[in-house]
Formats: structure tokens, C-alpha cells, sequence
């Protein structure tokens, strides 16, 4: 786990610019979410319009929205594939993306199409801490 500036942003994760989360899993498929950053700077979640099982996603295009008390969002697919399942909690207890952003608030899973091409395309490891360091920055200068 890596927390910078008082956000849990964990180093084994790829990152997409608009902040979901990738997590690879055995059997080929991507369990995505989005990041302790997106929901801290987004306030409670008070609805999410899941994408739907079965359809596609392509990478960097929005599947989904998700609501807070300050702002609607787009939901952004930071992988192409398949989606094989969405968590279907969400629809009872949206805040858990808020609770547990890594865990049981994950949003959905996806059969990948070209996974390690498109894993190029994330932020990792030793990217993750200045791109997030600049997330903060740019979301400081936005307030002012």
C-alpha cells in the first residue's frame, strides 16, 4: 500500500487518468474500480449507473456514471474488453465505492481484449506518486 498525502493509492494497481483502477486476476480477466482519490475528491457516492454484463468497454470511454454530493462523474473504462460482471451491491449500498475503494466497492470485471497492450497505457509503480502528487495540485488550483 502506498499513501500519498493522506490517499491510499496501492502500487500494485494500474491507474487510468480519469482515476479507475485495474487490478489483473488469474484467468485472464481485470477487476476495476475507482481510485481512493476520485472518491475523497468526489464526497459520498449517492448513485451509480452501473454498466451492463455483457456489453463492451473500450478504454478511456465512459461506461457508467456515478453521483456524490458534489458532482456527477463519468465512469471510464480504463480497459477494452468484455464486461463479465458488475457489482451489483452497489445498487443497494453505493457508498461502499466510499468505505472500501479497493474492495468491496469495486465496479465491475472485464475479459479483457488486449490487456498488456492496454496495460502500457495505465499509470504503475513508480508513476503512480507524481501523477497523483499533480492530481492534488491541479485539484487545489481548481478550488481557489
Amino acid at each position: 500500500m502506498a499513501m500519498i498525502e493522506g490517499y491510499d493509492m496501492p502500487d500494485d494497481l494500474y491507474y487510468h487518468q480519469e482515476h479507475a483502477w485495474v487490478k489483473t486476476e488469474p484467468g485472464g480477466t481485470a477487476r476495476i474500480g475507482m481510485s481512493d482519490f476520485y472518491q475523497k475528491s468526489a464526497g459520498d457516492t449517492t448513485y451509480i449507473d452501473l454498466p451492463l454484463e455483457g456489453d463492451a468497454a473500450s478504454q478511456g470511454e465512459t461506461c457508467g456514471k456515478i453521483q456524490s454530493a458534489k458532482w456527477v462523474g463519468k465512469f471510464v473504462s480504463p480497459l477494452s474488453g468484455e464486461i463479465i460482471k458488475v457489482n451489483e451491491e452497489l445498487e443497494q449500498d453505493c457508498t461502499l465505492i466510499n468505505k472500501d475503494p479497493y474492495g468491496r466497492g469495486w465496479i465491475m470485471i472485464v475479459k479483457p481484449s488486449s490487456l498488456d497492450e492496454e496495460l502500457k497505457a495505465l499509470i504503475h509503480g513508480l508513476d503512480v506518486e507524481p501523477w497523483i502528487r499533480k492530481e492534488i495540485e491541479r485539484t487545489e488550483k481548481a478550488k481557489k
